[in-house]
């Protein structure tokens, strides 16, 4: 860059990030910018936890597998209303609203708002421990008496997956 374009980007950015200019010269710029930032963590976090959750569905699909293989078919289609719960779950989450639109209305959800969303989306990200513990545990109760209640067990973890998808649409509209 020339001398002349060198001195163009310096009075621009007065020396400063391009950011931090325009919000010296934008009222509100610089909330905008956080809020941003969390927006773009909070999809990340959504698309890890729906990553998660899918290894979970991949996970009781190889156990359905198991109890063919076994000759426990009888068990397959309880495992599947595990499944069906785990699958809508991690489609929901991936696709769940960042509770906001466009740069314009934004500022009608503020950094402390967003902030709740990460958090109750990180306990969401939690659950994916409970429901991999309970899969274990069908697993080591395979061909035992325990393998209904743990099957039950799970069908429980991944629906209250769903119940607290559910809740989240209450943080981000309150």
């Amino acid at each position: 860059m020339s001398n002349f374009g060198d001195e163009i980007l310096s009075k621009v950015t007065g020396g400063k990030d391009f950011l931090s200019n325009i919000a010296s010269k934008i009222p509100g710029f610089s909330g905008y910018v956080k809020r941003e930032d969390r927006r773009k963590s909070d999809k990340l976090l959504r698309d890890t936890i729906s990553a998660r959750f899918a290894e979970q569905v991949r996970r009781v699909s190889e156990l359905q597998q198991e109890f063919i293989s076994n000759g426990e078919i009888m068990y397959v289609d309880d495992l599947e209303k595990a499944a069906i719960k785990l699958r809508t779950f991690a489609d929901r989450i991936k696709t769940a609203s960042r509770g906001y639109s466009s740069m314009f209305e934004a500022v009608k959800i503020n950094e402390e708002e967003l902030d709740k969303i990460l958090a109750y989306d990180n306990a969401l990200l939690e659950m994916s421990d409970e429901v991999g513990r309970a899969i274990e545990h069908v697993q080591s109760s395979m061909g035992t008496e325990g393998v209904v209640a743990s099957i039950r067990n799970l069908t429980q973890a991944s629906q209250k997956c769903i119940d607290a998808y559910n809740r989240r649409d209450e943080v981000v509209l309150a």
